[in-house]
């Protein structure tokens, strides 16, 4: 159950009598620039959808996933980090199996009812409200973090990051799926520019800032990033060590 408060929003989870209740308050940032595709209701419901996710992704919707979906074993403890227009999450449930288990975190009320509705049937996901920059001290197998940091401030990308990382169980790992700068002959190169200064004010530095630089405990990882589409997409995976 959500319901809205003076202070923010707060969820109950139904199935846990103990469960407490927290409260979250939506980010200026995102009501300022992202108010029209996260926190409107009629806008989400036509951007959740695979078809749009592909037009937005030029066509590499399904090759991004498969990369996130290709870390994934089945049975694995995952924390995705946001929710995710398209296929991907109930993508992910499938994955991992009836052994798994499968959390789903989100700061917007109006993005954790659409996940659940989403993972309905599955047993083995939950979906609630939380600041991927404050986390516990859960650990869990994989976290996945699919284009969410190209949607924060620099300074929040940071806290981001090194709060998911935070997570990863020993030999664990944490997936990154951005974009990044694209190769200088890209000809989508000059259009992307134009959209990140219109519609995605702070993913650019994402072209000049490695995920990895980010990190205060990246000695802790092993990390591996490699890009496509002509490197306007990353996928970088760090895992933990020890």
């Amino acid at each position: 159950m959500i319901y809205q408060t003076d202070k923010g929003y707060s969820t109950v989870n139904n199935t846990n009598d103990n469960a407490e209740h927290v409260s979250l308050a939506i980010p200026e940032y995102l009501q300022e620039v992202y108010h029209w595709a996260y926190l409107n209701a009629r806008n989400a419901r036509l951007l959740d959808r695979e078809c749009v996710v592909t037009a937005i992704l030029w066509g590499n919707s399904k090759r991004l996933r498969q990369a996130v979906l290709a870390e994934v074993t089945a049975g694995s403890n995952v924390l995705q980090a946001a929710h995710v227009y398209g296929k991907l999450i109930p993508e992910l449930a499938k994955k991992i199996g009836a052994d798994g288990a499968l959390e789903v975190i989100d700061i917007a009320p109006l993005q954790v009812s659409l996940c659940e509705k989403k993972l309905k049937g599955f047993s083995n996901s939950e979906v609630h409200i939380a600041d991927a920059s404050a986390l516990g001290s859960r650990k869990y197998d994989l976290v996945n973090c699919f284009f969410l940091l190209h949607e924060v401030p620099d300074d929040l990308k940071v806290k981001i990051i090194n709060a998911l990382l935070s997570q990863v169980a020993p030999k664990g790992k944490t997936v990154f799926v951005d974009y990044n700068e694209p190769h200088k002959w890209h000809p989508l190169r000059s259009p992307m520019q134009l959209i990140f200064r219109y519609l995605e004010p702070f993913a650019d530095s994402l072209f000049y800032t490695n995920i990895q630089d980010m990190a205060t405990s990246a000695a802790d990882f092993t990390w591996y990033k490699r890009t496509i589409f002509g490197g306007l997409y990353q996928i970088t995976v760090a895992t933990r060590s020890t």
